[in-house]
C-alpha cells in the first residue's frame, strides 16, 4: 500500500522535483524497514552519518515513504547563497554550535516535533572519526527532545553513501552507479524513562540506546560486527569539529 503522504512545503516540492531524478538516475537503491516510520505525529529520526551525500539519500528515502523531513544542519550550509533560502523555506533547521544561539535550534526542534514533524538528528553531530565507519559515541540532544516530546524515536541506517563522496571529500564519484541502502528500525524505546527527571545520567542512558540500536541495524545492513567499544574522537585526540584529516596536519 502507497505510504499516506505528509503536506510538504513549496520549496520541498522544489528541491524533490530537482534532486529526485538525479537520485533515481545515480544510484541503485536497496530500501527496507519503511513500516517502522511514524507519520501520524511528531518523531524525531536518529541517523548515521558517513558522507555528505547521506542527508540526500535519507531524505530521498523518508520523502519516497511519504515523510517531509526537517533536517538539523549546520549553520555554515545555510549562510550559503539560494540554498541557505531554500533550505530555510522548505523547513530545515540550522543549528548554530558553541553559540549564544545554540538553544534556538533544539527550541526549534522541540516546536516542530510538537507541530507533528518529523525532525532528522544525527546524534554524532559530524561525520564520524570511525576509521572503519561505524557510529561514534552519540551526543544527547536526540534524547533531550524525545525525553521532553515524549515522541518517538525511529533509527535509520544507510550505507553506500561513502561510495559516492567519501568522508570528508568533497569530489563525488558518479560512476559506476552506486547501489545505497536504507533501513528503518523499530522506534527506541525510552518509556521507562518518561517519569525521571532529564538528568545528565538520565540522557546518557538514552542516548547509550540510541547509538546502540543504529549500531545494531547497521550490523545487519554490513553484515559485521562493530568494534565492542565505541570510537570517542576526544580519547584519542580527535578534534570534534572540521576535517580531522587537515587539523593534524
Amino acid at each position: 500500500m502507497k505510504p499516506k503522504r505528509q503536506k510538504r512545503p513549496g520549496a520541498f516540492l522544489f528541491a524533490v522535483a530537482v534532486l529526485r531524478p538525479l537520485l533515481m538516475a545515480l544510484t541503485k537503491r536497496r530500501w527496507s524497514g519503511g513500516e517502522n516510520l511514524v507519520r501520524d505525529r511528531g518523531c524525531v529520526v536518529v541517523a548515521n552519518h558517513l558522507s555528505y551525500a547521506d542527508p540526500l539519500v535519507v531524505a530521498h528515502y523518508l520523502n519516497d515513504n511519504g515523510i517531509a523531513p526537517s533536517f538539523l544542519g549546520q549553520e555554515e550550509v545555510f549562510n550559503i547563497p539560494v540554498i541557505g533560502k531554500i533550505l530555510r523555506s522548505a523547513r530545515q533547521i540550522p543549528v548554530y554550535r558553541e553559540t549564544g544561539q545554540a538553544a534556538d535550534a533544539y527550541r526549534a526542534a522541540v516546536a516542530a516535533v510538537e507541530q507533528g514533524r518529523c525532525i532528522v538528528i544525527y546524534p554524532e553531530a559530524t561525520l564520524t572519526r570511525d576509521p572503519d565507519l561505524w557510529p561514534m559515541r552519540g551526543k544527547t540532544g536526540a534524547a533531550r527532545i524525545a525525553l521532553q516530546t515524549r515522541c518517538p524515536v525511529v533509527p535509520v541506517v544507510n550505507w553506500g553513501a561513502q561510495a559516492i563522496i567519501g568522508p570528508y571529500e568533497s569530489k563525488p564519484d558518479l560512476l559506476p552507479i552506486k547501489e545505497v541502502i536504507v533501513r528503518a528500525g523499530a522506534p527506541v524505546d525510552l518509556a521507562d524513562l518518561y517519569e525521571r527527571p532529564i538528568t545528565r545520567e538520565v540522557l546518557q542512558q538514552a542516548t547509550g540506546r540510541i547509538m546502540a540500536t543504529l549500531t545494531g541495524l547497521l550490523e545487519e545492513v554490513r553484515g559485521e560486527k562493530a568494534p565492542t567499544t565505541r570510537f570517542d574522537p576526544r580519547a584519542v585526540g580527535i578534534p570534534t569539529k572540521g576535517n580531522p584529516t587537515k587539523e593534524q596536519r
